[in-house]
């Protein structure tokens, strides 16, 4: 029997977040990334609503596309025997006089076969959808966060950096504040990854999970930059 532990679940993700979201206003209210981590708790919360992850609106619709392919093949069966029917107490002399009955029942069988085929995908189509629809958002604001702290660089704060005209503006940060700013962007890319994983966490779509695989790739390369810097700033700690 399977536990709570082998299941990503929305709410704890939420929680996590808004925390998240809580500390950086704590500290950074009026800074960029507050806002970012605010948007992240909205995406969440979507996500949390979507088909993707609402079962029981996805159960519903699979259901009831169920319904209308056994109607549909009932219908299907019910004419073909009709016809049969008719065709044997009224049966052409002609051999040729059989080929229009005969193209009339392929012909009923195709368009059978291709209804039950879309009504069939209908729940995953839909499902593939929305989550692609979200994943794009999440994969951009991983991006966007990436984008918070390519200014961010701590080599700046050695004492031996000489500015020039292309270099950025001051940091306007001290070595503690800078190390909480960037540990909150390497937070937000893990609960941007975390987001992305939900999108997937009932499906088995080959596009879903590659697009989320991809986006897992993308948050955990940067989040690798992120460290890095927290590195030469241990270093240039030394030298502040």
């Amino acid at each position: 029997m399977g536990t709570s532990l082998e299941k990503l679940r929305a709410e704890p993700i939420l929680a996590t977040a808004r925390r998240l979201q809580e500390r950086i206003g704590a500290r950074f209210p009026d800074r960029g990334l507050y806002r970012v981590a605010s948007e992240l708790v909205e995406l969440i919360e979507e996500v949390e609503a979507s088909p993707v992850t609402a079962h029981g609106r996805l159960r519903m619709v699979r259901f009831w596309s169920r319904v209308l392919m056994a109607a549909i093949v009932a219908a299907t069966v019910v004419l073909i025997v009709l016809a049969i029917k008719d065709s044997a107490m009224d049966a052409p002399d002609e051999t040729a006089e059989w080929l229009p009955l005969i193209e009339s029942g392929i012909n009923d069988l195709v368009f059978a076969a291709i209804a039950v085929w879309f009504l069939w995908s209908v729940p995953e189509r839909l499902q593939r959808q929305a989550a692609l629809e979200l994943l794009f958002r999440t994969r951009s604001l991983a991006h966007i966060v990436d984008m918070h702290h390519l200014t961010k660089d701590p080599e700046r704060l050695r004492s031996t950096f000489r500015r020039t005209g292309a270099s950025a503006d001051p940091l306007e940060l001290t070595p503690d504040q800078l190390e909480h700013y960037l540990d909150y962007c390497s937070e937000l890319l893990s609960l941007v990854a975390k987001a992305a994983a939900l999108c997937a966490e009932e499906s088995q779509d080959s596009v879903v999970l590659d697009t989320v695989s991809t986006i897992e790739t993308l948050t955990v390369g940067m989040s690798r930059e992120i460290w890095q810097k927290i590195s030469i700033l241990n270093e240039a700690r030394k030298e502040y």
